[in-house]
């Protein structure tokens, strides 16, 4: 955790007076923000945590006078160093911009420019503020993307941003914020969509820079571990409004406010090590998952990894899968999987976790026969799968059902909910009409969702109301193999928690079998009752979720455990 000693003792840099912001609707307006206080220390890093819809970012971009065309901060002051910019002119706040206040917004890919290169977007900040000239911004740029960790800087200022991975694409706004060493960064959920690895490598290197100029930091977060690893301070909002604040761990340790509470028992990046909620199953100490012997050369073979042969009642099996993508224009192929061996227990949880490009949903995409593999083996229920055709391959669609990572792009925007769910029963004729009305019914009551909610569209749910949506509609052929890629990974805390104990009734309820995928070993805690790792294609490590997460036995396991913001943080829950 940053040292304290850092907050600086005399007045605060910034200063936020009972500020309020409207945002003016057809239907009137709308209060986003109100009687906002905040303080923030030359040097001290602040972190603002909250759901979505909180008011948290709507308080960042106040400050930085960057919010929405109908908001407007109705009230309250902002002074930066005892200057007001609440009705600042345009001119004042684009000079304030950048060379003040620098930002790091949240989605990298969409706001870097696509048909720019990162070099030319670091040199217009850089131009704008007068801080290089035309001779030397190509030397300065080149500086300032090294400063903010991206190796070989003078060939990825010529790249464009389709070229960067996520944590590349963080680190290039990460230098265009710090490019005119603001006095004050606002980074707003910087590393939400990073694995573990790369989010703590993107936290040390904007922690280094900023502590080396002395500037101070307002990170807007929903992860409270994160949050309490990170900053001095932690401010809570609930709609709209400040319920609490003060120092970081004092906060996590006793939180006084009911709505804190939910908050710190619902963040499994705080709680996952510590506490398996009655609401899941432990797994059976006779089932097994199975490691490739190849992907654990040299070390030796986990405790409850016996051979796919000794499990009883897998409904999954698979030996070997391999997947190979040929490149055009290159003689070798990329080998996205190789010698990949695992088994699913009926009734059971078998997460897959790994950084991104590990081959963790390409094999899930495998499994659900959406890509052939190369070579190796999938059995479903004692079948093949690579040999399934007609009226088995039309059964095996029936019984396994995908839960995709985003509820906002997986639902069909132009349908209503209850079309939505009854789509899979209309397409494999199951019942009448009347029998299908009635099990969309029967699945809204499932996911606890209103029946009415059948009548609207997804535009007018919230993110987890749309995941549930995903959740009834993969219920709705009642599959035995429900196959789960990052379905919480776009979700606040506290929905995340919902959804995830939501998966666990119906596990229960229905006997349901998960493969779940995701690079968010907290979560995984939670749900899963074996764990496989993945690293660059191959399996490393699976063994008991218990055991990995208390005697991991490979290197890679170790530093994606060590990598869980607020891992080591001792909180009383």
């Amino acid at each position: 955790m940053p040292s304290a000693e850092r907050r600086s003792t005399t007045s605060p840099l910034l200063q936020v007076r009972d500020v309020a912001v409207d945002f003016h609707t057809m239907d009137g307006a709308v209060h986003a923000v109100e009687g906002v206080d905040i303080d923030l220390a030359q040097g001290e890093t602040l972190a603002i945590v909250g759901e979505s819809g909180s008011g948290k970012s709507t308080t960042a971009m106040a400050v930085i006078g960057l919010l929405p065309g109908n908001g407007k901060v109705v009230s309250g002051s902002i002074l930066l160093e005892g200057e007001e910019l609440v009705g600042a002119s345009e001119r004042v706040m684009r000079g304030i911009r950048g060379r003040s206040i620098g930002l790091v917004p949240q989605d990298p890919m969409s706001n870097l420019n696509p048909v720019a290169k990162i070099g030319t977007q670091v040199a217009e900040a850089l131009l704008a503020h007068g801080l290089a000239t035309k001779k030397d911004v190509d030397r300065k740029v080149i500086e300032t993307l090294a400063a903010a960790g991206l190796p070989d800087a003078e060939k990825r200022a010529k790249q464009y941003p389709h070229e960067f991975s996520g944590g590349m694409r963080q680190r290039a706004l990460i230098a265009m914020g710090l490019a005119c060493n603001p006095k004050l960064l606002i980074a707003d959920e910087p590393t939400s969509a990073l694995d573990v690895t790369v989010q703590k490598t993107i936290l040390d290197q904007l922690e280094r820079m900023t502590g080396e100029l002395g500037t101070a930091l307002m990170l807007i977060t929903h992860d409270l571990g994160l949050a309490a690893e990170r900053a001095q301070r932690v401010v809570v909002m609930h709609r709209g409004r400040i319920v609490e604040q003060g120092p970081a761990l004092q906060i996590l340790e006793d939180p006084q406010q009911p709505y804190t509470q939910a908050l710190v028992r619902a963040a499994p990046s705080v709680t996952a090590v510590r506490l398996r909620p009655e609401a899941f199953r432990r797994p059976d100490p006779h089932a097994s998952v199975v490691v490739s012997d190849r992907a654990t050369e040299g070390a030796p073979a986990p405790a409850s990894a016996p051979s796919p042969a000794s499990a009883p009642d897998n409904i999954v099996e698979v030996e070997g899968l391999t997947k190979v993508f040929p490149i055009r224009g290159q003689k070798e192929p990329f080998v996205a999987v190789k010698d990949v061996s695992f088994v699913v227990p009926r009734g059971e949880t078998v997460a897959i976790v790994g950084e991104s490009g590990s081959g963790k949903t390409t094999t899930a995409r495998m499994l659900l026969k959406v890509i052939d593999p190369t070579s190796g083996a999938m059995r479903f229920e004692g079948q093949d799968v690579a040999k399934l055709k007609g009226r088995q391959l039309s059964d095996f669609r029936q019984k396994v059902q995908p839960i995709f990572q985003d509820p906002y792009s997986s639902l069909n925007p132009m349908f209503t909910i209850g079309r939505i769910i009854q789509e899979p029963l209309d397409f494999y004729k199951r019942g009448s009409t009347k029998d299908r009305e009635k099990r969309v019914r029967q699945l809204l009551d499932d996911v606890a969702l209103p029946q009415a909610m059948a009548n609207r569209y997804p535009s007018e749910l919230s993110g987890g109301q749309r995941q549930r949506v995903a959740i009834a509609r993969a219920l709705a052929l009642s599959p035995e193999l429900i196959v789960c890629d990052e379905p919480v990974s776009a979700l606040d805390v506290l929905v995340q928690d919902q959804i995830l104990r939501l998966l666990g009734d119906l596990q229960r309820e229905y006997g349901l079998s998960y493969l779940f995928i995701s690079h968010d070993l907290a979560v995984v805690r939670l749900i899963s009752d074996w764990v496989c790792v993945m690293k660059n294609g191959e399996l490393v490590e699976a063994a008991s979720s218990e055991e990995i997460f208390t005697n991991p036995r490979d290197p890679y396991t170790r530093r994606l455990l060590a990598s869980i913001p607020g891992n080591e943080l001792d909180i009383a829950v």
